[in-house]
């Protein structure tokens, strides 16, 4: 498999590791779009949001856990944090392994 978060996952490609456990890692993004922008995936492969099935149910409860975990060690809960999850071609989705976008740092205009 040619996929790259597989591949950090598998550590042949480096990261800076903000987080990890069996089931997930979470990284800096290489190409931050915010102060503080880390990426949260899964080890398993997942390509989207649309091949979730009941049986990842607690894999993805335990990506938003995580999620708010990063945020309160690194002091951005209480300012605000966006989650961001994108959804295929149209949905601005580059890398087909499931993953949210933590972004903070900063007030972050967009979306209400």
């Amino acid at each position: 498999m040619d996929c790259i978060f597989c591949k950090i996952v598998e550590g042949s490609i480096p990261s800076k590791k903000v987080f990890e456990n069996e089931r997930i890692v979470a990284f800096h993004d290489i190409q931050p779009a915010a102060p503080v922008h880390m990426l949260i995936i899964p080890k398993k492969h997942i390509p989207t949001m649309n091949d979730v099935t009941a049986e990842d149910d607690a894999l993805i409860a335990e990506l938003f856990a995580v999620a708010r975990q990063i945020a309160s060690e690194l002091g951005i809960a209480e300012s605000g944090y966006r989650l961001v999850n994108n959804v295929n071609g149209d949905g601005g989705q580059v890398v087909y392994h499931l993953h949210i976008h933590l972004l903070g740092g900063a007030k972050l205009n967009g979306l209400n």
